[in-house]
């Protein structure tokens, strides 16, 4: 199975992402929201969104929302992650991520994944990210 895994994800290509279908929307400041659709390989043994996936989804806009300053130029590591599954994931889901507190190394975020369909929340996550000056900076891609 050959999958294009080159999809933008704001600035920076994440092939795990790509792969999982992670739907990159909206990047600003302190905010990040994406969008996963639902699919069958992405399930666990009682057909809901699996709790793997959603973690790497929370993981990812978490660390988007830590970088939204400056998403070109700096890059992050997870240092911890708290997770907490209130409800399963059937269908779509909404991820939205806050950047509460950003230093000159470390920023503290928190998010949440929603119910695409309803707005419930599912689960909740907080993180701490190490901020990295990224040194090889996003090649641009020419328009073809």
């Amino acid at each position: 199975m050959s999958a294009d895994l080159s999809r933008d994800y704001f600035g920076i290509e994440v092939p795990f992402m790509a792969f999982l279908g992670l739907v990159p929307e909206t990047l600003e400041n302190d905010f990040c929201r994406t969008r996963l659709p639902a699919r069958a390989d992405l399930t666990n043994s009682r057909g809901q969104l699996h709790g793997g996936t959603l973690m790497s989804v929370l993981d990812f806009t978490l660390s988007a929302a830590a970088r939204g300053h400056s998403p070109l130029t700096v890059g992050v590591a997870t240092i911890e992650m708290s997770t907490h599954f209130m409800d399963a994931a059937e269908g779509d889901v909404v991820i939205e991520a806050r950047c509460l507190r950003r230093g000159r190394s470390i920023a503290f975020c928190e998010g949440t994944v929603l119910s695409a369909k309803t707005g419930t929340p599912l689960v909740v996550g907080r993180a701490s990210m190490k901020l990295l000056q990224r040194h090889n900076k996003p090649a641009q891609k020419s328009a073809s």
